[in-house]
């Protein structure tokens, strides 16, 4: 019965010594608990915080990611925010977008609507990010297998998703006019085709749309760049850098 007693009472001990952990039975882990500050953020380039991103998805691919204190960081960023990016993302459940970079909080904007595409709202929260949150980057990013871009190929009628298609269709006009195969959406390929011309136009929009974002571009303040999200694999492959 002492014998019993005696490890009953090391449990506890045992446990609170070990810390917080990986679950995989590792040593006892330091959790990140810092968010960027105003002057980190000041100063990174564009160039810094793609290169910030891509090192990220790596780590997301590879199941490495970083291990956060969420309570700590929410705490930390109570007062101010300072992220590096903002992401026009699809609403894809399967797009976990700061998961896909292994960022915590505080660390980029994220912007979602089906099909990434641009209107006055999203370009609003641009200029927000950037011209007044100091944001040095516009990523928009499409995904393999989109359901709206599979929609719009197929000329989905429905509700306000009608009036929403119309967004992502000049890129099907586009794709279609130079794809030699089945311009269709069960076709992946198109798809694929479909949708890095979709991303495409979303920064054309941008550019064309918000002379705020323009400027900046034009003076090296921010880049504007696209990427396409493989589910397949999880990596973002970036366009055109």
């Amino acid at each position: 019965m002492r014998q019993l007693l005696a490890l009953l009472l090391l449990v506890p001990t045992t446990a609170c010594a070990s810390g917080p952990s990986t679950g995989s039975g590792q040593d006892a882990v330091a959790l990140r608990e810092t968010v960027l500050t105003a002057d980190e953020q000041a100063a990174l380039t564009p160039y810094q915080v793609i290169e910030l991103l891509r090192e990220g998805n790596r780590r997301f691919v590879s199941n490495d990611v970083t291990l956060r204190d969420h309570s700590a960081m929410v705490r930390k960023s109570t007062d101010a925010q300072y992220p590096k990016a903002i992401v026009l993302s699809c609403v894809d459940s399967r797009v976990p977008v700061e998961d896909v970079f292994d960022r915590g909080i505080g660390d980029v904007f994220v912007a979602r609507v089906a099909g990434n595409f641009v209107n006055e709202d999203i370009l609003g929260s641009m200029e927000f990010a950037c011209a007044v949150s100091g944001s040095k980057l516009i990523l928009v990013m499409g995904h393999e297998h989109c359901g709206a871009v599979k929609a719009a190929i197929a000329g989905v009628e429905l509700g306000n998703i009608t009036g929403m298609l119309t967004k992502i269709r000049p890129a099907v006009e586009t794709a279609r006019a130079r794809y030699a195969g089945a311009a269709t959406a069960d076709n992946e390929e198109f798809v694929h085709e479909v949708c890095e011309q979709n991303v495409l136009d979303a920064i054309a929009s941008i550019r064309l749309r918000s002379p705020i974002l323009s400027g900046l571009e034009g003076e090296g303040r921010i880049r504007i760049v696209g990427a396409v999200y493989d589910m397949d694999t999880g990596v973002v492959s970036f366009l055109d850098l």
